[in-house]
């Protein structure tokens, strides 16, 4: 397949470009910058993630969009500004694709759409599927609006899926990087009440996730990508300590979290049992399905745990 790419140079993009790319695809990525991609096999086109230009011809000349471009929501305190960033980054980029899908003299079939398992909220207690409703929080109305933007292509025939990501455990991550970093000092430990649910994912089960939502057209609407084996912070932090040879005792309390990251704090403190619903019924198997075997897996490339 020709696949239109956005976002395709952060670290999901990348990982599934290449893995697209080994597959025999061929890849458009749309950037910003028009820079060559050093690969025959992977092209890039400049475009400004909002207007109509020449970048429109390569949705005309696709067979599949996937769209991952979006501000980071961890890059700093949620100022009013940042959130209207990170927002604005999302649904313009999102409803110019769609745009151009209506416009497109041949329509691609499928458009899988970046989301997060943030839509669902804070979540205390039961299993979360792709039907729970909607919750509340900035990051579940910007999940709200980024999905209801993709859905758009479905009124030009095309299909849609938005993909729901946990937390993703890689070891190039920024947001992992930063999470294990006080186990490395010596000063990890659970945050919050410990007792909150913790959606995760290896990056490596990400980006077959992805593509199984590509090329699988019998999935549509809300998926969730996520381990089938959430755990509590408490677990979490447990795990890691292990995994790290640390001590994991040192919590974080609520209060000084707020105080420190203000609204962003809601990354740690909310959470909620989501569950991988649509891929296990079309039959997607797990490379790494619990927590130990991914931490294990991603630390040890970076020469943490011993074999």
């Amino acid at each position: 397949m020709n696949i239109v790419i956005t976002g395709g140079t952060g670290l999901i993009g990348s990982a599934i470009t290449r893995d697209l790319i080994n597959r025999g695809h061929s890849a458009i990525l749309l950037s910003r910058s028009a820079k060559k991609s050093g690969d025959d096999r992977i092209r890039i086109v400049q475009w400004d993630a909002e207007n109509h230009g020449p970048w429109v011809e390569s949705i005309s000349n696709s067979d599949a969009i996937l769209n991952l471009t979006g501000e980071s929501i961890g890059g700093g305190r949620w100022t009013k500004a940042r959130k209207q960033r990170i927002v604005q980054s999302r649904v313009n980029a999102t409803n110019a694709l769609v745009k151009a899908i209506g416009t497109a003299s041949k329509r691609p079939a499928v458009l899988v759409s970046a989301s997060g398992v943030d839509y669902y909220g804070h979540v205390e207690e039961g299993d979360v599927h792709e039907s729970h409703p909607q919750g509340t929080g900035f990051l579940t109305e910007t999940t709200a609006v980024w999905e209801m933007a993709a859905k758009g292509a479905e009124e030009h025939g095309t299909r849609v899926v938005t993909v729901r990501t946990g937390f993703v455990i890689a070891a190039d991550a920024p947001a992992f990087k930063k999470m294990i970093l006080p186990f490395k000092l010596f000063a990890g430990g659970p945050y919050g009440s410990g007792k909150q649910w913790f959606s995760w994912i290896h990056l490596k089960d990400v980006v077959r996730g992805y593509i199984f939502a590509l090329e699988n057209p019998g999935i549509s609407g809300p998926m969730n990508l996520c381990s089938p084996n959430p755990l509590r912070v408490s677990d979490l932090a447990r795990e890691l300590g292990k995994a790290l040879h640390r001590p994991s005792f040192l919590p974080a309390p609520a209060f000084g979290l707020k105080i420190l990251l203000g609204e962003m704090s809601d990354l740690l403190l909310n959470g909620r049992r989501a569950l991988p619903g649509v891929l296990m019924k079309h039959g997607f198997e797990f490379s790494f399905p619990t927590l130990r075997e991914a931490l294990e897996d991603v630390l040890k490339k970076e020469g943490e745990v011993e074999r």
